[in-house]
């Protein structure tokens, strides 16, 4: 196209109309290769219209300078919100510095236009050359197409400079794709199904189809000596496959890009709904539910995925001699029906066969050895499964096979080989209702099948763990110890395997009709374990864990676990230590896969602490709730003694200690117990006794007072007027009815960080409002702002329940809601009101929800039935009123 300009109209309005007339365009076909085909075009008769105009005035056009287009606009395909990359190509030193004055006036008059400018002036020389330090421009190089000036240095740059450096260079070129696309992949846990992917850098995404691209155009530089078709380079198996995902892609850039008008390639929840209603990638008036839109997203990212991990498999070549030394250790490995070599499977007999046995024996070397397969035995297995499967339905009676698979020590990597290739839906059909199915909430960050993968990889990893400490002992206090202690569990576990069949079919029933999940997990099992051929007495063992796999992470995160009351519960549920073992695994590997930072070590300790108290009482070795010094020897007691000063007296310490739950020496070290004790000797001079620590993320309050009414929902309130966002919240108290308080929260506006004289202010307002001497509304309507709460990402309906069983002397009232400022004063100052004493508190927040329970009396009584009705009433009408 030419870019032709009215007299009465500027530069600036001819490009600005015709960028509107391909977005309209856009957005009437949703065709997203046609907007970035026509914005390359457009570009290009800009840029020849300020080449003409700064460069080629007297329309006779330089002889030794050219102008290219790389990168993206290379390709042409240049997004909304894509960088312009420009190359201007001279022919030696002298002709680029003779041109420097019309090259930057012309750049400026693009920026100017409102275009993001990537421009680098270069001679043929150096295009030929590999650049070490910025490789990124040589990859740059490999797309490019002709804008204007000189033909024959274009002709020159692509027929000669390019495919010398290619052939002396391929290698590293190709080594460096790998390292970066590996970094890339790392960077975002080497997974395609993030709930919220980014579009361009996310495995599978954008980046992956060019790195494959890029692959096939360094081939066919260095066969040919010039460029080509790549995509018909690519596979035939994957070549459909890979351009219907570059066409889904597209569409869906485009209109990020229109969306949010900058370069912005996260598919949040919000664009995904915009992009599923109104038919991006499916056609216009094709809307999808949003869950449906991510599957279509992911099939087509997980194709991209394997096509780019196929070709650089196949290009990068061997790291050394002494890989293949390694190698060839490895290589004796084979057996009668597959080879070994180079870490990767090859099978003996290519024939397409209907053996399931045989089948299944191909995963059961990469189970037992954590061995790869060769493109030979993917497309093998891709030629056999149907004849399989039509000869032995859904492989009915393999379950004796497909436990091996399951027992050994790299199960999680065949399991996840077995479903790219279908295997695994063709053992368990029932898992095809989870393959790629997305569940939103603010915790999870991957869809279900990779969660259910993630966790069984998560689960066998604490096999590692145990062979690894074999050779060498715990180092310290950290993730490993926990880690250890799991993993000596997991090797006494007597059919490992039954558990990692649980996890296969534990979160299948999100994809099922039924409106509880775990009854439609349990609906699979049935039919999947009947058609494998379990026997009774394991299939009995698996419907238990699949039923109570969400039991032990409620009791974590909703009842005290040091009440021997829950204790007892929740043991006499559970009835076996065998089985015992297996849910503390299930529910540790559960929560690792949910995202990384899932698994905290306070949750790893709760859980292990939780698994040993429960092992205790089927041991029947329960201890007693509270500390009695005097009637029991405690270990942690006498450290703290060895601690405290030599004036304290020893009576005074078991006084102090006296009456407390043993969670409180449970949860704190002999050094914490100390510098408590050590307050609690100041109370007579000063009353209210405070200890401000900052951790890494948050800040923790100490607080250690005499008992008074009121006191839990003071603090709040107070933490809640200096902004402060409450993450947990523990509540204990002694026999002589001594209080210690500790909050964890985030200081919201950094207010105590970036103003280290407000941390003695901040202190000083805590021991005024306990102490009477501020008015804590005064305090609260003087500091509390109004600001607009964060946007919430999934509803989360307020939730109030009592629970009158789980504890023997208290009401357990549990709020699930949305978190918000102010909310923890609101519902303790409204106990407080309500004259309910506050026994425990556990406050605890995932994401964005809140999940609180309160331990309540009344009088030293459980909570009547009309008082929790007050209780209930109060509490949604005020939260009905926080912002």
């Amino acid at each position: 196209m030419t870019f032709q300009v009215p007299p009465d109209s500027s530069l600036s309005e001819c490009y600005g109309a015709e960028s509107a007339r391909i977005r309209r365009q856009f957005e009437t076909t949703g065709d997203g290769r046609a907007a970035i085909l026509a914005r390359s075009n457009l570009v290009d008769a800009l840029v020849a219209r300020l080449w003409e105009q700064f460069l080629s005035p007297d329309l006779n056009p330089p002889q030794d300078l050219c102008l290219a287009a790389l990168g993206g606009y290379g390709r042409r395909e240049l997004f909304p919100q894509s960088d312009i990359d420009l190359l201007f190509l001279a022919a030696d030193g002298r002709a680029a510095a003779s041109h420097r004055e019309p090259i930057a006036a012309m750049v400026r008059t693009l920026w100017d236009l409102g275009l993001r400018v990537g421009n680098t002036t270069r001679t043929l020389s150096e295009c030929g050359q590999l650049h070490r330090d910025n490789l990124e421009f040589n990859i740059a190089l490999l797309d490019g197409h002709y804008l204007a000036g000189s033909p024959e240095l274009f002709r020159g740059l692509r027929e000669n400079a390019i495919p010398h450096l290619v052939g002396r260079d391929r290698q590293e070129l190709v080594r460096n794709l790998a390292d970066m696309t590996g970094q890339r992949h790392a960077k975002h846990g080497n997974t395609v199904f993030h709930l919220e992917p980014n579009l361009k850098e996310s495995p599978g995404g954008l980046r992956d189809y060019h790195v494959a691209h890029w692959l096939a155009l360094i081939s066919e530089f260095e066969r040919k000596g010039g460029s080509a078709s790549t995509e018909g380079l690519w596979p035939p198996v994957l070549r459909a496959a890979g351009d219907a995902a570059f066409t889904f892609i597209a569409a869906t850039r485009c209109a990020l890009h229109y969306r949010y008008e900058r370069d912005d390639n996260v598919l949040t929840y919000e664009m995904q709904d915009q992009a599923a209603s109104t038919g991006i990638g499916s056609g216009p008036g094709q809307p999808l539910p949003a869950a449906d839109w991510m599957r279509r997203y992911f099939r087509h990212a997980r194709g991209v995925f394997q096509l780019t991990n196929r070709l650089l498999d196949e290009a990068v070549p061997a790291a050394s001699s002494l890989y293949g030394l390694f190698q060839e250790w490895r290589s004796r490995l084979s057996n009668a029906d597959f080879a070994v070599l180079r870490g990767r499977i090859y099978p003996r007999q290519p024939a397409i066969v209907d053996d399931p046995a045989l089948l299944l024996g191909l995963f059961e070397l990469v189970a037992r050895h954590g061995l790869e397969l060769s493109q030979e035995a993917e497309r093998w297995v891709e030629e056999c499964l149907p004849r399989v499967s039509a000869k032995t339905a859904g492989f009915g009676g393999m379950w004796p096979a497909f436990r091996r698979i399951l027992a050994l020590p790299h199960a999680g990597e065949a399991l996840r080989t077995m479903h790219r290739l279908r295997v695994l839906v063709a053992i368990l059909p029932e898992f095809a209702a989870v393959d790629c199915l997305v569940i939103r909430d603010f915790y999870h960050r991957y869809t279900v099948d990779e969660h259910t993968l993630m966790v069984i990889q998560s689960l066998q990893s604490l096999g590692a763990v145990q062979g690894a400490r074999r050779s060498a002992p715990p180092s310290g206090k950290d993730e490993g110890v926990w880690e250890q202690r799991l993993a000596e569990v997991y090797a006494e576990l007597e059919q490992p395997e039954l558990l990692s069949f649980c996890l296969l079919l534990h979160d299948i029933g999100k994809g099922m009709p039924q409106a509880n999940h775990v009854e439609g997990s349990l609906a699979a099992e049935a039919t999947a374990s009947e058609r494998l051929g379990l026997a009774a007495a394991d299939r009995e063992t698996i419907r238990f864990l699949i039923a109570s796999h969400l039991e032990m992470s409620a009791t974590l995160q909703r009842r005290d676990i040091f009440d021997p009351e829950t204790v007892r519960a929740f043991a006499e549920k559970v009835g076996a230590t065998e089985r015992l073992k297996m849910l503390t695994l299930l529910t540790y590997a559960d929560i690792k896969g949910v995202n990384p930072e899932a698994m905290t070590p306070w949750k790893a300790e709760m859980l292990w602490r939780l698994y040993t108290e429960a092992a205790n009482y089927l041991d029947r070795s329960l201890d007693e709730a509270r500390v009695r010094v005097g009637e029991e020897s405690l270990a942690k007691v006498e450290e703290v003694r060895c601690l405290v000063s030599p004036s304290a007296g020893s009576q005074d310490l078991s006084a102090f200690l006296e009456g407390f739950p043993k969670r409180y020496l449970a949860t704190h070290s002999p050094e914490e117990i100390a510098a408590h004790f050590a307050m609690a000797g100041q109370l007579a001079s000063a009353p209210v006794q405070l200890a401000l620590r900052p951790r890494q993320r948050h800040f923790e309050l100490t607080v250690l007072t005499a008992d008074r009414p009121s006191l839990f929902a003071s603090l709040t309130g107070t933490l809640a007027a200096w902004g402060m966002n409450i993450l947990k919240a523990d509540a204990f108290a002694n026999r002589a009815g001594i209080i210690l308080d500790t909050f964890r929260f985030v200081d919201l506006h950094r207010t105590l960080e970036l103003n280290p004289t407000e941390v003695d202010r901040f202190k000083a307002s805590v021991v005024d409002v306990l102490a009477g001497k501020v008015k804590l509304e005064s305090l609260m309507s003087g500091r509390v702002s109004r600001q607009a709460p964060a946007r919430r990402k999934v509803p989360i309906p307020t939730q109030v329940r009592f629970d009158d069983t789980s504890s023997s002397h208290s009401s357990l009232l549990e709020l699930i809601t949305h978190d918000r400022p102010g909310l923890l004063y609101q519902v303790s100052s409204l106990l407080a009101s309500l004259e309910c004493n506050i026994e425990v508190a556990l406050i605890d927040t995932e994401g964005q929800k809140v999940i609180d329970v309160f331990y309540l009396t009344s009088r030293g009584s459980k909570l009547s039935s009309e008082k929790q009705d007050q209780v209930r009433k109060g509490v949604l009408e005020r939260l009905s009123g926080v912002v």
